[in-house]
């Protein structure tokens, strides 16, 4: 007895160790009823940029009210914010083409068509003003000149590119969902100049970076967030996450580490020093919420989801079938602070 009762009160202290420090707030609502997938806060202007089927919805924070729409983004994947430029670059999975758009007035600017198929994540490194766009189905990165829009090469990966970012100092990094690793990009020089494995991580898809520690976090489909050493690919550390995790968020100012779990939750990691970290709350979303993005002026987090009705039968044409979206469901969920 003495010994169930002394382990009841270790468990309960570990639990009570952290309270609650993070909640969902609110749901901003916005039409369409496509399909959804990066987002990207502009936090000189406070607007979140918001990728949905074949728009992209434009949310000003300080209001939480759609302000535009961005339209002819065919199979839109992600958008990628140059503020010293005044340009927005959005690229387009289903038509091959990256849309440019002022950044003040959304208006386009160009519509640029690339040899790379399936573009889906897209980075802008402003180290060297070049946009970097990965290209699922053709395993390689599109870059362009930022400054005049043109592409100037495209880079072979070996595997099919996720998400990428960029240590600011011409250092790009890229997870490589089907090979399982982490691949290095000279932004100058535009070759790959490392490859590292990221076992016992599988299909990494998210990707953040602490420029302090020079730490990056890989979130993958077997429930793992990997910590990797960014100057030689070392693993610090593997961690638990939810179910259904697509993103991953470093908040500098309170070295948190936040992971999107389709499941309906976020994972919320502290990184204690540069080797040192753990899982300290998981807090509670919605289905489908697997994006992610931080405002880094406000603190506060961003995932889009909708409401799903009821998955239907496999078919020999569609194995896997996925259930529909309800009418009108779809929301940008806010997750914020906890006021002490």
């Amino acid at each position: 007895m003495k010994k169930i009762l002394l382990s009841f009160i270790i468990i309960a202290s570990i639990s009570n160790s952290y309270s609650q420090t993070y909640k969902l707030s609110k749901k901003i609502s916005t039409s369409g009823n496509d399909g959804w997938d990066y987002l990207a806060v502009d936090d000189v202007a406070q607007h979140l940029f918001v990728s949905h089927g074949n728009r992209v919805n434009v949310i000003d924070l300080k209001s939480d009210k759609t302000i535009a729409t961005i339209p002819d983004t065919k199979g839109v994947h992600g958008i990628a914010v140059a503020n010293d430029l005044n340009k927005a670059f959005i690229s387009n999975g289903k038509d091959n083409s990256i849309t440019v758009v002022n950044l003040k007035t959304f208006e386009l600017l160009e519509k640029v068509k690339i040899a790379g198929v399936k573009p889906d994540a897209i980075l802008y490194d402003q180290f060297f003003r070049k946009v970097f766009v990965y290209n699922a189905e053709s395993n390689d990165a599109t870059v362009i000149d930022a400054n005049t829009n043109k592409v100037v090469k495209t880079i072979p990966l070996g595997g099919k590119p996720e998400f990428s970012v960029t240590n600011t100092k011409g250092l790009i990094y890229v997870n490589i969902e089907d090979k399982n690793e982490i691949k290095t990009i000279n932004a100058s020089t535009l070759k790959v100049t490392n490859t590292w494995s990221i076992a016992p991580g599988e299909e990494p898809s998210g990707l953040a970076i602490d420029l302090v520690t020079n730490r990056l976090f890989s979130v993958c489909g077997n429930n793992l967030m990997i910590v990797v050493n960014a100057t030689n690919g070392k693993i610090i550390k593997a961690l638990p996450i939810g179910y259904g995790c697509d993103g991953v968020a470093f908040d500098a100012k309170k070295n948190l580490i936040f992971t999107s779990n389709g499941e309906g939750t976020i994972t919320v990691i502290k990184e204690s020093n540069a080797n040192t970290f753990s899982v300290i709350e998981t807090v509670k979303t919605q289905k489908g919420a697997r994006t992610i993005a931080l405002n880094r002026t406000t603190n506060q987090l961003y995932l889009p989801t909708a409401d799903f009705g009821v998955k239907p039968e496999p078919t020999p044409d569609n194995p896997k079938p996925r259930a529909g979206i309800v009418l009108n469901s779809f929301v940008i969920l806010v997750v914020e602070p906890i006021s002490k």
